[in-house]
């Protein structure tokens, strides 16, 4: 089959495919391959005598379509569904593809065009306009308010923000984290001890100047208790605790 082919400048290989399927106004769903090859080989050739560079991609191109006429003359392959397969399938897809994109393409460059042809007007506001300012009649805005009427208002928002204040939470002081010593505080026991021998344990507590010494002094005569330093009697249930060195003086 003879086929006259006029040049032209093709963007690539699908884009020649698509030049031949709708001069010969063919279905994109079933490409006669034998012709469609016979026609892309031709274009080929006519680049070639043209001494035009023949790109990597159409010779790539030329190869996939002469595979498909092979496969086509064979019989058909089954899938495992047990369908018969098309060889020209993929082919089909990507020329769908391909095809979509170039409409976007030309839908775009359609809208640069046209947004080409739009012109916007600047603005021209003269400067007495741009600056003006409308007065202001404070008689408006006020309305008829008084200053009596203002003070009741001022008066209503305070009582409000009081109303918000927790009446006994309000009245406590800051609180102040209290440190001891623990060091300081066990040498002044041990001191105590050694000094008094024997004394009172609530007399000892009755020295401490705050909650947090006195726990901290419970901890230490508990240590000395353990350590074997002191020795700790009560004569009777509610009788005061009696604490004595075991140290000999």
């Amino acid at each position: 089959m003879s086929l006259e082919i006029k040049l032209q400048v093709f963007e690539g290989p699908m884009d020649l495919l698509m030049h031949l399927i709708d001069k010969n106004q063919i279905d994109i769903y079933d490409i006669p391959i034998v012709t469609i090859t016979e026609q892309y080989m031709e274009y080929i050739n006519a680049m070639q005598k043209e001494d035009m560079e023949v790109t990597s991609e159409f010779l790539v191109m030329a190869a996939t379509l002469i595979d498909i006429k092979c496969k086509m003359l064979l019989p058909k392959e089954v899938n495992e569904d047990g369908e018969e397969e098309d060889p020209r399938a993929e082919l089909v897809e990507k020329l769908l593809e391909y095809k979509m994109y170039k409409y976007m393409a030309y839908e775009l460059k359609d809208r640069q065009m046209d947004a080409g042809l739009s012109w916007y007007r600047q603005k021209n506001i003269p400067k007495e306009v741009k600056e003006y300012e409308a007065p202001i009649d404070f008689s408006n805005l006020i309305g008829d308010a008084t200053l009596s009427k203002l003070n009741e208002i001022f008066q209503e928002l305070l009582k409000r923000q009081e109303d918000k204040v927790d009446p006994i939470r309000s009245k406590f002081g800051n609180i102040e984290k209290e440190t001891v010593d623990m060091d300081a505080k066990t040498l002044y026991i041990k001191a105590y001890i050694r000094e008094h021998k024997s004394f009172s344990f609530r007399q000892l507590l009755e020295k401490q100047h705050n909650k947090t010494e006195i726990i901290v002094t419970f901890l230490i005569v508990l240590e000395e208790m353990k350590l074997g330093e002191i020795e700790i009697r009560q004569d009777g249930t509610f009788a005061d605790i009696i604490i004595t060195s075991r140290k000999a003086s």
